[in-house]
This record gives structure tokens, C-alpha cells and sequence, in this order.
């Protein structure tokens, strides 16, 4: 721990949460992302706010206030950016297809909540996933979960679209998924040009879905686009 320099940069990370995938699709993290402890973080990260808030001019002697620095740090950890942590990754367990579904099958309206990285204000949208069975299927809920856990990080939507659909790829081996995400930005809301009316798109259609246009129109209409 005496060799922790949070100031030194580093290019990549050997054992992150997402070696998984290709270099181009991971989240940028330091090869020693994951050499504090979750405590650890809280208490640095309340200080830093603490600091913050001070330099804005708040009172932090306020009753309202004082807790705020460990409210938001523990948030942060915890919450907003708990997908940075591999322990959270979902187990996405596989069951057999003994009734030989063979249509596709769609979650859609699943919420996305995360972060913009560039302000670190939130992103709150709808994503939608779909693929073609084979000789399994998936739990539903681990659908919701895949795309909870790439999204509780700071995010651009580009890669969040892609990362989702590559785990489910490697997950459900096939390539064969469809993924549309939709989402307001309110770092386009609430600053710079302050525009509440916009929405951003984004789909990565694999396999099949990229191939067969009738594929992708039938995923669209099922979803109501």
C-alpha cells in the first residue's frame, strides 16, 4: 500500500473487470485500480468532497451538510459506480432449451442508469436486448443484470452499447444479439446547450441481426420503434 501513487499513469490494467473483452471495449482503468478497499475509497473520496464543498463556500457545520461528503463518496463506491468492481459482474447461467424455442426473444424497457464520464452527471434511459436461442436460453433477470453492471460505472453510451452485447455474446455463445439503448443525457440537459427535448441512440445488431433486415425491422417493431 506505501507504493500507491494515485498520481501515476498508467496505460492499461492486467486484471480489471473487463479482460474479458477487446482492448478498444474496456473501460479505462489503472493497473492498480483495485488495490484499496471499498472503505478505504469512502473515507478518501468524502475528503476530497468535503473539500469541494468547502472551496464552493458551503457551510459544512450545517446540519444538512456535514454528512453530505460520506453520502456522496458512499454513492459513488457503492452505487453510481459499483460496475467498476469485477466482484459485481453477474453469473450468467445458461439453462437448456428443452422446448426448442427458436424465435427470438427480447427484454426490453430494462433501465439504465449511469454516468457520463466526461461530467459526471447522470445518464437515465431504456435499453433493449434480444437474441436467437440455440441449445439454451438465459434467466431473464441475468439480461437485466448484464446491462445494470456495464452501466454503473462512468460511461459514454457508445461503449456502454457495445460492451452489453459482447458479454451476452461471450455469455450465450452466439453471436446472434441485437442491443438498442436510449437515453437522456443530462450533461446535454442541464449545461452547456441546455437542450431537454433531445434523446441519444445507440444499437449494435450481431449475427444475424447484422445480416438480415427483416431480423432487425421485427426487433425494432417489438420494441416500438
Amino acid at each position: 500500500m506505501d507504493n500507491f501513487n494515485p498520481t501515476e499513469p498508467v496505460s492499461s490494467h492486467s486484471d480489471g473487470p473487463d479482460t474479458h473483452l477487446a482492448p478498444e471495449l474496456r473501460t479505462p482503468l489503472r493497473d492498480d485500480a483495485f488495490a484499496l478497499t471499498d472503505e478505504t475509497k469512502i473515507d478518501a473520496i468524502a475528503g476530497h468532497f468535503r473539500e469541494i464543498m468547502h472551496l464552493l463556500g458551503l457551510d459544512l457545520t450545517d446540519d444538512s451538510l456535514k454528512g453530505t461528503p460520506h453520502r456522496v463518496a458512499k454513492m459513488y463506491v457503492q452505487e453510481w459506480f459499483r460496475g467498476l468492481n469485477p466482484e459485481h459482474r453477474p453469473e450468467v447461467r445458461l439453462f437448456e432449451n428443452r422446448y426448442n424455442y427458436q424465435q427470438m426473444l427480447v427484454e426490453r424497457d430494462i433501465t439504465v442508469f449511469s454516468c457520463c464520464e466526461h461530467h459526471f452527471v447522470p445518464i437515465i434511459g431504456k435499453a433493449h436486448v434480444a437474441y436467437l436461442p440455440g441449445e439454451h436460453v438465459v434467466g431473464l433477470s441475468k439480461l437485466n443484470r448484464v446491462v445494470q453492471y456495464y452501466a454503473r460505472r462512468p460511461q459514454v453510451q457508445e461503449r456502454l452499447t457495445r460492451q452489453v452485447a459482447e458479454e451476452l455474446k461471450n455469455a450465450l455463445h452466439t453471436d446472434d444479439v441485437a442491443v438498442l439503448i436510449e437515453a437522456d443525457h443530462l450533461c446535454v440537459m442541464s449545461r452547456g446547450v441546455n437542450d431537454t427535448s433531445s434523446g441519444t441512440l445507440t444499437a449494435e445488431y450481431g449475427g444475424a441481426f447484422g445480416q438480415d433486415a427483416q431480423l432487425r425491422q421485427e426487433f425494432l417493431r417489438l420494441i416500438g420503434k
